[in-house]
């Protein structure tokens, strides 16, 4: 069942998943110190023990009691007879490197090297593991498959290969004679294959450094011509990847070409057997036996697997490490339950930093962004056919109400580039016309007596996706669901979360899994039948504002309580855990201001800036930003604090009265032009950063003017980037800056211009106009 390896997941040649998307920032910023990461510099992975899973991204708090929660999680979600596996793509980053690999390249560097260690890294943490070598993806204009390093592990922790060690794992001895062990090797594989039944022929061919060897699965398969060009192909890592996907012609019809040879790794010479594709894991794992006991007879002291991805059912696993723009990106196997993943998760987060691999990047100002490469969840089964999505059909429609009305779901966890133009849009951010039409077809699916898997797919396919029907720039992705036009891949049961950004922590990444299957499961045991809700502007203006996203989440957990579903609150705490949206505060005689950066929905830039004119980048203006800004009564001065004014440009803001769980509060935002792009929209605006604010009182004598500044106040250059999250926290708290002046008398605010107000938020470009 290729659905519970989810590897099935990989997009094919030419989707947008390759592709980046580029944003115009101030590139101010001296050329700061880069750490040598040459392979070097790291001692064999054989001779490093494994560190304990205490990752310095790890969780504040308690995690025996965050642990007890996600399986009190897994309880509830079990008795009720539901199966929800979650998978996961986590991506890090070289967050103190400059160079073109780790900023926006897939390819290059020391990418590879530090990507083999970290499987390396996360094989030892899964003792029994088999790393395999096989083909990864391939996008438009390379000429071969990216490199794919995997690790393939029975669920059961059994151990999936008894053969030598890939070299990642081995010490060498001194070298033996190459031609010799290759013709020793072939005849004990050929003898192998043959004792459990599977007809062996060599293969003539005029490669010397390599004897190719054809399996057929039975007698009755018919040998191929020997003049077939198919077996004399060269290795599957050096061709191009057909469009319509991998294929082997020749294990189609019942034979299978093995490949064997020797490659240098390490200045060392190793021997490497590329395998055929296989369908069945039986098949499969019956076949690799037969490759290590002729290993051991022949005593290869380490040995590559290579060639085509393994074969997976439920049985197993196959976890890869593969490049992606900026970042390594960690294909993880799709985990049975939430304490499941949660194990996994803090594995892989542990070996990404002892190669001193990050979630995040930290910039010069100390602002915080994720690794460059999202944090997706994808939610299914062990089978299609066992997927909650497809055997609860009317799941699916339910959930799409559900996200519509619970904006959170879709903007406090996510990525900087969101919205209409973003890279998980919203199926309410189509436009009116999709908007009106994704009503209908709701209603019309509520009407059918039964809802096949066809005419689920089919009814909303076209409304998860971008205004381009780019479903990889979709808020929910259901390509991999039921659809007929991705062969081997789009049947799959699976829907892809994909509003939000690579988590911090292992545990940030859990608790959104159980989120996430707390609402699919309440959905699929329950009727939700609320109507689309639709936000107009407001969902771009209150949502926009972190504290509306916090409100909306607090409703969502709730519901889950009311339903027997919830999280706890040792999951609720991580939850509401900010984890860079935190700019600083100050402490003002009587109240306390807060700063948080917001959301912004920056617009995509045409013509030049099109894929028609830049290949498969995506140009968009980043120098619109927004701040939330909050101000809440110290204790005890809760009598006086409503007298409090902000005024910014001159025009007192319209505060808006709140209320959360610290008490009364006043929420507002701003948006400003925070820095000129070489290309951008408005070319006629300037910069309006720094930003001023003043905050007076009728009872005090003084003025007290806050700052914001896009850099160090005193314009100097930074000395490098952050040390760590605390320093970048630091950093941002610097850069907000207080004088207090005196209080000036004659001050009259000034009315904003309507255009450049909404209810929440002031926009300052709008005061140049």
């Amino acid at each position: 069942m290729a659905s519970a390896r989810w590897k099935s997941w990989r997009r094919p040649a030419g989707s947008d998943r390759g592709t980046s998307r580029r944003c115009l920032r101030c590139t101010r910023a001296p050329v700061c110190r880069r750490l040598n990461h040459a392979r070097a510099a790291y001692p064999c992975l054989a001779t490093r023990p494994v560190k304990q899973c205490k990752s310095r991204f790890a969780s504040m708090g308690s995690h025996d009691e965050f642990d007890a929660a996600v399986r009190r999680h897994d309880a509830r979600v079990a008795a009720l007879g539901l199966t929800i596996w979650a998978g996961s793509e986590p991506t890090f980053t070289d967050r103190s490197a400059q160079t073109p690999e780790w900023l926006s390249q897939a390819l290059g560097g020391d990418k590879a090297p530090r990507a083999e260690d970290v499987l390396g890294g996360i094989c030892r943490r899964f003792p029994g593991s088999m790393v395999m070598r096989s083909v990864g993806r391939q996008y438009p204009g390379e000429e071969r498959p990216r490199w794919n390093f995997g690790i393939y592990r029975h669920r059961d922790e059994t151990a999936a290969w008894h053969g030598p060690p890939d070299p990642l794992l081995a010490q060498f001895p001194p070298e033996t004679d190459p031609a010799a062990s290759l013709d020793a090797w072939a005849a004990a594989l050929g003898t192998e294959l043959e004792a459990r039944g599977y007809p062996v022929s060599p293969v003539a061919t005029d490669d010397a450094p390599m004897r190719r060897l054809l399996m057929r699965a039975n007698a009755d398969v018919a040998l191929p011509d020997p003049r077939d060009a198919c077996l004399t192909r060269s290795s599957v890592h050096d061709r191009a990847t057909p469009p319509g996907g991998l294929c082997d012609e020749l294990a189609e019809a019942g034979a299978y070409l093995f490949m064997l040879g020797m490659q240098a790794f390490d200045g060392q010479s190793t021997a490497r057997i590329e395998l055929p594709m296989f369908n069945q894991v039986p098949m499969f794992l019956d076949v690799l036996g037969c490759v290590a006991q002729a290993a051991r007879t022949c005593h290869l002291p380490s040995l590559v697997l290579a060639g085509y991805p393994p074969p997976v059912d439920d049985t197993v696993e196959w976890t890869t490490v593969t490049p992606d723009p900026a970042v390594i990106e960690i294909n993880s196997a799709p985990s049975v339950d939430a304490e499941h993943f949660l194990r996994c998760s803090r594995e892989i987060y542990a070996a990404a930093e002892a190669q001193g691999l990050a979630p995040y990047r930290l910039y010069f100002n100390g602002a915080v962004a994720d690794s460059g490469g999202g944090g997706q969840i994808t939610l299914g089964g062990p089978s299609p056919e066992a997927s909650p999505f497809l055997h609860e059909a009317r799941l699916l429609p339910r959930l799409v109400r559900f996200f519509n009305r619970h904006p959170a779901l879709s903007y406090l966890y996510c990525h900087d580039f969101v919205g209409g133009s973003g890279q998980s849009v919203r199926a309410d951010e189509r436009g009116t016309d999709a908007f009106d039409e994704l009503e209908l077809a709701l209603a019309l699916l509520d009407r059918q007596a039964e809802l096949s898997p066809e005419l689920l797919w089919h009814s909303l396919a076209s409304f998860l996706c971008d205004t381009s029907g780019n479903s990889h720039r979709a808020e929910m992705n259901i390509e991999k669901l039921w659809n007929p036009f991705l062969a081997g891949r789009g049947k799959l049961g699976l829907v892809e979360f994909r509003a939000l950004r690579m988590q911090h922590t292992p545990e940030r990444a859990t608790a959104l899994v159980c989120l996430l299957r707390g609402i699919t499961a309440m959905l699929a045991r329950g009727h939700y039948t609320l109507p689309l809700m639709d936000w107009g502007r407001e969902l771009h203006e209150r949502f926009a504002l972190p504290f509306y996203l916090e409100q909306d989440l607090d409703a969502v957990l709730k519901t889950l309580d009311s339903t027997g579903l919830g999280l706890g609150e040792a999951i609720h705490a991580v939850l509401h855990r900010e984890e860079f949206r935190q700019w600083g505060q100050l402490a003002l005689p009587g109240c306390r201001l807060e700063v948080r950066r917001a959301l912004e929905f920056w617009p995509l830039l045409g013509d030049a800036a099109s894929p028609e004119q830049r290949g498969s980048s995506r140009l968009v203006d980043a120098s619109t930003a927004r701040v939330e800004l909050r101000l809440r009564p110290q204790q005890g001065r809760e009598s006086d604090w409503h007298g409090w004014q902000v005024l910014v440009a001159g025009i007192d803001l319209p505060m808006r009265q709140e209320r959360d769980s610290e008490g009364a509060l006043k929420v507002f935002g701003l948006r400003y032009r925070s820095f000129v792009p070489g290309w951008g929209l408005h070319p006629a605006l300037g910069a309006q950063a720094p930003v001023q604010l003043l905050l007076r009182h009728r009872a005090h004598s003084a003025d007290y003017l806050v700052t914001l500044h896009e850099w160090r106040p005193d314009g100097e250059a930074y000395p490098g980037m952050p040390d760590n999250l605390a320093d970048a926290s630091r950093r941002r708290a610097e850069r907000i800056t207080l004088d207090i002046l005196p209080r000036d008398p004659d001050l009259i605010p000034r009315s904003a211009p309507a255009h450049g107000l909404d209810p929440f938020c002031l926009d300052l470009r709008a005061l140049s106009c």
